[in-house]
Formats: C-alpha cells, sequence, structure tokens
C-alpha cells in the first residue's frame, strides 16, 4: 500500500505581506536611487582629485554604481537574492560603526558624514529586509 505524500505550500507573503512588500520595496528603491545619484555626484571628487587619491576616489563612485545596482536587484526580487542581503546589510553597518570608531581622530575627515548617511541606510536595509522577508527564499520555477 503506498501513500501519497503532500506537502503544503504557501506563497511566501502572506497576511497582508504585500502592503510589507511594497513598502520594503519602496526603501529599496530609494536606496538604489540615493546611490546612483551619489555615483553621479562622484563625478566631480574624481575629476577634481589630486592623483594621491584619483584611484581612490574612482573606486568609490564604483562602489555607488554597485550598490545601486544590488539594491535595485534585492528591489525587483527581495526574496530572489538572499544572499545578498547580508552583505550589503553588513557593508552599510561596518562603515557606520568604522566611522564611530573613526570619530576619535579629528584628522580622519568625513565620518560624520558616513555617520549620517550609512547609519540611515543600515536601518533602512533591515528594515527593508524585515518587511520583504528577506530571508525566506522565492520559490522556485
Amino acid at each position: 500500500m503506498t501513500a501519497a505524500t503532500t506537502v503544503e505550500t504557501r506563497p511566501a507573503t502572506t497576511d497582508g505581506g504585500g502592503v510589507r512588500d511594497r513598502i520594503g520595496r519602496v526603501l529599496l528603491w530609494l536606496a538604489a536611487v540615493g546611490a546612483a545619484a551619489a555615483a553621479l555626484g562622484a563625478y566631480g571628487a574624481v575629476a577634481d582629485a589630486e592623483p594621491a587619491v584619483t584611484v581612490v576616489e574612482t573606486w568609490r563612485a564604483y562602489g555607488f554604481v554597485v550598490f545601486a545596482g544590488l539594491f535595485a536587484l534585492l528591489a525587483l526580487r527581495p526574496r530572489g537574492y538572499r544572499g545578498v542581503w547580508p552583505l550589503v546589510i553588513f557593508h552599510k553597518v561596518a562603515m557606520t560603526v568604522t566611522a564611530l570608531a573613526y570619530t576619535r581622530n579629528a584628522a580622519i575627515e568625513g565620518t560624520g558624514t558616513i555617520l549620517v548617511w550609512d547609519g540611515a541606510l543600515s536601518v533602512l536595509l533591515v528594515l527593508a529586509f524585515v518587511l520583504c522577508r528577506g530571508w525566506v527564499a522565492e520559490p522556485r520555477r
């Protein structure tokens, strides 16, 4: 005698998850647009950079483009890229904590800017992660 085993499948979002998903995705799109704007704004910093820091400024500008892309991917499919969430959250939290540590040295410039922007982005990303349930895998197609 054989018995058929059934596995109940549930959608990735239930019980109002659609609203939470939309809010989380809007937050991610805001992050993507902000990173893209920062990339465009970095053009001046690269163009005006002293030769000793040109490569660093270029690296930073390209980093904004990469993060804009990562945030856009997460906004499009928040449960499709589970491994990306911890990477982007780690980076933003690490930047915030590092800037906080660097505030002890007055010679290190830019810590206030990093604290504000990366700190706010850390909160935004964690909120979007929770709202979109980023730890849940998207159903396989």
